[in-house]
């Protein structure tokens, strides 16, 4: 695949290689997310609203929750929550 990158994008890629890896995480994070192109407005509004509505459910119930122990038991089981 190196091969096929310009000298540009090879000398791109050395930099980015000696970064800490903190900031490769970063950068690698933020050009993945810049070959999905602008986020669409309803799908993004759609996801605020959920988070939202879930985030005004779990402060609403801060006792109506299932242990992360109970849930992996039970996925491990084969069953379901509840």
């Amino acid at each position: 695949m190196i091969e096929s990158m310009s000298e540009r994008a090879r000398k791109l890629l050395e930099d980015a290689l000696e970064l800490p890896l903190p900031e490769r995480a970063e950068l690698a994070a933020d050009l993945l997310a810049s070959l999905d192109g602008e986020p669409e407005s309803d799908v993004e509004a759609a996801w605020n609203a959920e988070i939202e509505r879930r985030a005004r459910e779990a402060l609403a119930n801060p006792d109506d929750d299932v242990a992360w122990e109970a849930v992996r038991a039970e996925l491990h089981a084969g069953t379901t929550p509840g």
